[in-house]
This record gives C-alpha cells, structure tokens and sequence, in this order.
C-alpha cells in the first residue's frame, strides 16, 4: 500500500458554517504528515472525519485502504487517535491504565499485560512502577496518553495537537516517540499548533485554509515559497529603520559588489519588511555569506549600530500569510 490516507473532494457543513469545502490530501505510508492551519481552518474536522467519528457530506475517505464509510468498523481496528486532551485515568498507574485499555480492546489478560510491558518500554515509563498518573510530569502523561493509542498496534496513527499546553522538554519528549513509531512503520497524521513541531517531525506538510490545502510540500519547499533565505537586523535606533531597509533593498544592494539578480527587484515577495516595535528590518538573503558580510559593511558605512544580525530561513507561519494573508496558526482549534 502506497498511500495510507486519502480524501478526494470531501465536503463538510455545521448548519452554514463550511467546514470542509473540497479538501483533497494524501498521505503516504509510514511518514509523518503534517496539516496546519489557522482556527476554523478544518483540521480538527478532518481529523474526525479519517477517524470515522464524524460523516463527510460529501467526497470520499480510505484510511490504510478501506473506504471510512463503508467499512467504518474496520478502519477503527487499523487506526489510533490521540486528542488534544488526556485519555487516561489519573487515579491509576501507567501499567493499569494500559492493562485497561488493552482489555477493553478484547486483547485477553495476558497479551494486555505484556502489551502494556511493551509500551512502557518503548516510551521510558518503565520505571514509573506503580505511581499514579497524577504524579507525572506533562510530558510523561502525554507518552503514556500515547502509548495507550498504540494498544492495538494500528497502521495510522492521527496526533490532534498532541502537545497543546506542554513545556519546550515535554514537546521534545514526545517528539522522540513520535519519531521512534515512524521507524517502526507507523503513519502518523499530525495536526499542530506548533510550526517548529510540524518543522522537526514531517516528511510533508499541507497547509489548510478555509477547509481546502492552500499550499503542501516538504518544509524547505513550502519555505522557498516565500523567497528563500532572510536577513534581520534589530537596530539599537528605530529612527533609522527606513535607511536600514534602504540599504539592504535590492536598491541598496545594486550598488556593490554583492548585488542581487537585478530581475529581483520587481519582485515584491523580496522587498525588506519592518517592524517598528521590534527595531527589525528583514530582508532577502539570496546568497547568505554575501548578504551577511554586504550588510555588516553598509550598515558600518552609514553609521548604524546594528544590536543584533542573523540569516536565518523563512517561517512557515511565513509561507502561510504570504498565501493567505493572515497567520497559520494562533491558539488551539477548538470548534473545527
């Protein structure tokens, strides 16, 4: 099987809220697919409806090969799904919660219990021994949320925002666990919140406006979108901002020696930027060296203290306002 999850043209309305407004998206086997999008975007709701917890109005859904329709019992043996909120009782330890989970999924005492020693394994939570889950850190309950849905061992796995309200080690804790099931084979559908989360774990990322992919790619090719590489300089003097970005414009730049394509400077995605409040000025770096040592020495020349240089790469969140003329991602979806 090439690909583990395909919608085609679904549709989905609350009364005359569009949703999902023919949203076309593939996923391949055993990668890490990443969907984002700003809030009433339809992520949450697409999420529910490859998950056979919601019906599309129209279209048509397979998940690891079966239509979520037609076949709806036999998708849910194939799948796992971990919501934005805990699953697990916190009263119970991590082994009892698993134990639990795998008896309700009919897997006998046995093979739940050697399920369940598996799973701690696998996440480091093999030494929590029986300590109730109200006493683990954030990111222990999130591993231990998601080893519950493993149970089952499915195909595909779908994460929705899977670390809302974690701290930058617990994010990271279940980033390595996420990575660890895309090496045994797992798919995993990840809806995110975070741009960095969707930067450091997918193969491939869509992003979703007003229920349809408004742009998908890998990271770096959805970042290229945007122009390429930038320059931002934090200057100690606002005053000077407008010279600044003067200077680092394609008309700054044309006159030395590490001018840029004259073709770019009718092109407004490389005009520089700036940000009053911030004291920044960003602007296109084709060639990051050249930029760099080219704009260290303008601004030197001009007598503008610069406080703080960097090159670094387009954002996504970037890539998405380019397209769509506002943010990718604010807060967690709520609604759909």
């Amino acid at each position: 099987m090439t690909d583990a999850i395909v919608l085609d043209g679904v549709h989905k309305r609350y009364g005359e809220k569009r949703a999902l407004d023919g949203l076309d998206l593939t996923v391949g086997a055993g990668t890490v697919h990443a969907v984002l999008g700003p809030n009433g975007a339809g992520k949450t709701t697409a999420v529910r409806i490859m998950s056979t917890l919601l019906r599309p109005d129209a279209g048509r859904v397979t998940v690891a090969g079966l239509d979520v329709r037609d076949q709806a019992s036999g998708v849910r043996r194939r799948i796992g799904l971990l919501g934005q909120h805990a699953a697990v009782d916190e009263q119970l330890g991590g082994r009892q919660n698993l134990e639990m989970f795998g008896r309700l999924y009919h897997l006998g005492a046995r093979r739940a219990g050697s399920r369940a020693g598996e799973l701690l394994e696998r996440f480091g939570l093999a030494d929590t021994g029986r300590k109730a889950v109200k006493q683990y850190s954030g990111g222990m309950r999130r591993r231990l949320d998601l080893a519950a849905s493993l149970i089952t061992e499915p195909a595909v796995l779908f994460l929705d925002e899977p670390t809302t309200g974690l701290d930058p080690r617990g994010r990271a804790e279940v980033w390595d666990a996420v990575r660890s099931l895309v090496g045994g084979g797992t798919t995993v559908l990840l809806t995110t919140q975070y741009l960095e989360e969707a930067d450091q774990l997918a193969d491939r990322i869509s992003l979703i406006d007003e229920g349809r992919v408004a742009a998908e790619g890998s990271s770096d090719q959805l970042k290229a979108l945007v122009g390429g590489d930038r320059i931002d300089v934090v200057l100690r003097d606002a005053a000077r901002l407008a010279e600044a970005a003067a200077l680092l414009g394609p008309a700054g730049r044309a006159g030395r020696a590490d001018r840029a394509d004259p073709a770019d400077r009718a092109d407004p995605v490389l005009t520089p930027t700036v940000d009053q409040d911030r004291r920044l000025v960003s602007a296109p770096a084709p060639d990051r060296m050249a930029a760099l040592t080219g704009a260290v020495r303008a601004l030197q020349e001009a007598g503008i203290e610069a406080e703080d240089i960097a090159v670094r790469r387009p954002t996504l969140d970037e890539v998405f306002l380019s397209l769509t003329g506002r943010q990718a991602v604010r807060e967690a979806e709520t609604a759909a």
